[in-house]
């Protein structure tokens, strides 16, 4: 016999807003769920351009929001969601308004929205059983691109030796200046060379909705690792081409047109400064890992 659970994540990043529907499927004699998704939406509500130019969400995007909430409530109404769990990270976090704008959605639409720290988020993220993508024994550095932030993590023989949040992102990097993150990356530089200087024959696992396109976007079969080489290529391609030319040769989403260069470059700085050939994407990210510990109780 089947037991059936429906589990919902809601991600409010500082590109876009996701609801993640996904059922959790366990076999009577079996202790090991199936989690096969079963709708995922997102919504291009760029909370970034807010928050890290002017401090703080305006009218407009809280009121898109509290839209977004309401048809998410509707949506996990009608799949007969049991729980879900809201979360918010560095765009709301940075916003002055951050936590009375998610006491406004609570009160128009019961949608609890959680505002969490980054080292939580890499967490939440790590619960979607990343051992089942790697080799056990040896060493990789786990890149997580987000808008407003990234997550940096270092692991080797299946443990976690480091790991730091930076407040460089794909909408913070497109809003600001050469000069406005020239000291942010020379932090991030010293800082993975550092903690990989020691680490031999490394890997990077790449997650977020840019890394995921760009590996869409090879044709490189599950499972298969993108090439330093070819991240390169591919950065100078997508340099190259103009944004509506990404949009309209490409096939790329307006909000993910001009993202995608920003994005790249960050990988593609993480394999030069750690020293690695490869990159490996499980298409993982922050609402996957939600659904996970939702169903293990660790939210």
């Amino acid at each position: 016999m089947l037991k059936i659970e429906k589990l919902a994540g809601i991600d409010i990043g500082s590109n876009a807003v996701r609801l993640l529907i996904t059922n959790v499927i366990t076999e009577e004699d079996s202790n090991k769920p199936s989690f096969r998704k079963s709708a995922l939406v997102r919504v291009p509500i760029r909370l970034g351009t807010d928050s890290f130019i002017k401090s703080e969400i305006s009218e407009e995007n809280k009121n898109r929001m509290i839209k977004a909430m309401n048809a998410f409530k509707l949506l996990m109404d009608v799949h007969g969601v049991k729980k879900y769990y809201a979360c918010a990270t560095s765009a709301m976090r940075e916003a002055n308004n951050g936590i009375n704008v998610a006491n406004e959605i609570f009160e128009k639409t019961s949608i609890k929205i959680n505002i969490i720290e980054g080292k939580e988020e890499a967490a939440i993220i790590f619960s979607t059983d990343i051992s089942n993508f790697i080799e056990k024994e040896k060493p990789y550095l786990y890149v997580d691109v987000g808008g407003g932030s990234t997550e940096f993590t270092v692991f080797s023989n299946g443990e976690i030796i480091n790991s730091k949040s930076f407040k460089m992102g794909t909408v913070r990097m497109l809003n600001y200046s050469k000069s406005d993150t020239k000291q942010i990356w020379n932090e991030i530089e010293i800082w993975v060379k550092e903690n990989t200087k020691n680490l031999k024959n490394l890997s990077l696992i790449g997650s977020g909705g840019n890394i995921n396109k760009i590996f869409k976007l090879s044709g490189k079969p599950m499972g298969k690792a993108l090439s330093l080489i070819y991240i390169k290529a591919h950065y100078h391609f997508l340099k190259q081409m103009t944004y509506e030319q990404r949009i309209s040769e490409l096939g790329l989403n307006p909000d993910r047109a001009d993202v995608i260069l920003p994005a790249t470059k960050i990988y593609l700085s993480a394999m030069k400064w750690s020293g690695a050939t490869k990159i490996f994407v499980p298409k993982i990210g922050l609402a996957d890992g939600i659904i996970k510990s939702l169903y293990y109780n660790k939210l």
